[in-house]
């Protein structure tokens, strides 16, 4: 049924939306036929979402934990708090169709799911570009975007192939996480899995620590000279959260007095990689900060 005014042609469901609060039209029209409304507190999934051009579902994300690249989706969103502890009043206010989660909100888990349905896009264990796949069709399927999604995996398998090729021999890279002074080996599949470039093997004398279910390898200066890594890259968690950055000309000269001068050390971004990942844009990035440090 239709109605003839004006000249203009108009749906009765077209009138009965225009009658509604702005708000509501938003939901109604992210809710509707075209896909679920969304309110996303994992970045890498936020970043695919945009790349596959289905921003316009995103209602909400935490604006205080948003990395640089992704500055421009906080811009006409609500803001729905921190990773670790989100607004789930200013979610419920959002009346999201979806809420999608990471480990990162395990306090706040069950709150969120008396909002909305709610998604762990954690990865799953196993082959990282496999399970990153299946992440990213999985966003792209609720919108029918399988095929635009499927093009954008293909695209990036095919850079990071020719990223590959075009690595030097015998390359060792070693990634690893500052925090408060200290370090820590960080397992990075971008770097091992994607790029395929070999990690240094720990030193005999590096103990794991063991915290809940994580266990972790704390380094020093010496153990990394020990590793001798042609590239040594950090991930400053301190930075991140907005703590104290890491003093990279102090490691630098830790890392000379310990026989590593000839050690290139960058400091990768660090809401990018302590705060993202896993998504189309942000895997892209990372690979790319990776290549242009060596």
């Amino acid at each position: 049924m239709s109605m003839n005014v004006t000249g203009l042609t108009l749906s009765v469901s077209t009138l009965l939306l225009a009658a509604l609060p702005l708000s509501a039209q938003a939901h109604e029209v992210a809710g509707g036929e075209h896909g679920p409304s969304v309110v996303s507190l994992d970045w890498g999934a936020a970043d695919t979402l945009d790349e596959l051009g289905l921003a316009e579902h995103l209602v909400g994300v935490p604006h205080q934990s948003a990395p640089a690249y992704v500055s421009h989706l906080i811009k006409d969103r609500a803001d729905v708090g921190g990773l670790k502890e989100p607004d789930v009043e200013a979610i419920a206010g959002l009346e999201p169709d979806l809420i999608l989660v990471t480990g990162r909100q395990s306090g706040s888990l069950e709150a969120l799911k008396a909002v909305a349905e709610t998604r762990d896009v954690t990865l799953e264990e196993g082959n990282y570009f496999e399970a990153f796949s299946d992440k990213v069709l999985s966003l792209a399927s609720p919108y029918h975007a399988e095929e635009k999604a499927h093009d954008h995996l293909a695209a990036l398998e095919s850079a990071i192939d020719t990223a590959r090729e075009g690595l030097v021999n015998d390359l060792r890279v070693l990634v690893v996480t500052h925090n408060d002074g200290r370090y820590a080996l960080r397992n990075e599949p971008v770097v091992t899995e994607l790029l395929q470039i070999e990690q240094p093997a720990l030193p005999d004398s590096v103990e794991p620590v063991s915290r809940g279910a994580r266990t972790f390898y704390p380094l020093t200066p010496a153990n990394i000279a020990e590793m001798a890594p042609n590239a040594l890259y950090v991930v400053d968690r301190s930075a991140a959260i907005g703590q104290t950055p890491m003093d990279a000309d102090a490691l630098e000269a830790a890392l000379a007095d310990a026989g590593g001068a000839d050690i290139g050390v960058t400091v990768l971004s660090p809401g990018l990689w302590y705060l993202s990942g896993n998504g189309l844009q942000s895997v892209r990035a990372q690979m790319n900060e990776i290549l242009e440090g060596l």
